[in-house]
């Protein structure tokens, strides 16, 4: 009988060929541990051929075709991801800005209008359709836009305390007891400067015997010219005479040569022999107080220098 490599697993048939083999536990489980370890080695060496076997190949692939051709990823030389990731960390991330499309930015006066234009939406749904959930509606949104000009309002009046430059009462007065003191400084500048003009105005007076408002405006303005001795050129339009005014002339052209064609009368011009031109003061019926406001704004005053 042939001689048997010992099988440390079978103890017994080998000792007593007779005998009924017995399985040896531990030494069983020694040996499929160690055939385990081994098939786990070969597994693993044969999954390492496999995984590497790609990046070989395809490095044999490109140094064989792409090779000084500069090929790019369109032929697979190069790997567009890899190529993306590096550009986005060389590049620096901008940062996020608002959008500045025309049609991503609203204007202040677009969104002035399109919340007029919500309002009117929303009065003319409550007004149709006149529900609770309507109303409601309607109300609280004019409120919001109401808080919104009261809101102006406050930090507009804030501002002008701040800043005195800004404060146009101060120019012009409004309350009562400093609009009074206004008036009356006023009123002296005035009747100072009056008293004076007549050492370079004149008044032209033209007016019509048939002229209602000229009846009442005559006596007035006889009365100006008394106060601060003007002199007063009276010129009638219809040849009739006048009892405040009985030097007046009759008209023979006198008035188209001073280059006035479209007349309404009562009228009063005012004569600068500097310059000799008219300047128009007023038609039709003024007070006196009107009568000394003008000339002193156009006597003394530019133009805006007033406000």
């Amino acid at each position: 009988m042939p001689k048997l490599l010992k099988n440390p697993v079978l103890i017994d048939r080998y000792d007593n060929p007779n005998s009924i083999a017995r399985i040896n536990v531990p030494a069983l489980l020694r040996y499929l541990t160690t055939k385990m370890k081994l098939f786990c080695f070969l597994i693993a060496v044969i999954f390492s051929i496999l995984v590497n076997f790609p990046t070989y190949a395809e490095t044999s692939h490109q140094s064989f075709y792409c090779k000084d051709r500069k090929l790019g990823w369109h032929f697979y030389c190069e790997d567009r991801k890899s190529k993306s990731t590096s550009n986005k960390t060389s590049t620096p991330l901008s940062p996020i800005l608002p959008p500045t499309s025309p049609k991503d930015f609203q204007t202040a006066q677009e969104e002035i209008q399109s919340i007029r234009t919500e309002l009117q939406e929303l009065r003319a749904e409550a007004v149709l359709r006149p529900t609770e959930t309507s109303v409601k509606t309607y109300i609280t949104f004019q409120r919001e836009q109401l808080d919104r000009a009261s809101l102006f309002s406050d930090v507009w009046r804030r501002v002008i305390w701040a800043n005195p430059e800004l404060d146009y009462t101060l120019i012009r007065p409004v309350g009562q007891s400093s609009k009074r003191n206004w008036i009356d400084d006023r009123r002296s500048q005035q009747e100072a400067v009056l008293k004076n003009l007549h050492e370079r105005y004149g008044l032209m007076y033209v007016y019509a015997s048939t002229c209602s408002a000229c009846g009442v405006f005559s006596p007035i303005l006889h009365n100006f010219s008394s106060t601060f001795s003007l002199d007063i050129k009276a010129i009638s339009t219809d040849g009739g005479a006048n009892s405040y005014f009985p030097e007046a002339v009759i008209n023979q052209g006198q008035i188209a040569k001073l280059g006035i064609t479209d007349l309404r009368v009562p009228a009063v011009l005012l004569f600068d022999s500097f310059t000799e031109t008219l300047t128009p003061i007023s038609f039709g019926v003024v007070s006196e107080t009107e009568l000394i406001e003008r000339i002193y704004v156009l006597t003394q005053l530019d133009p805006g220098g007033d406000y």
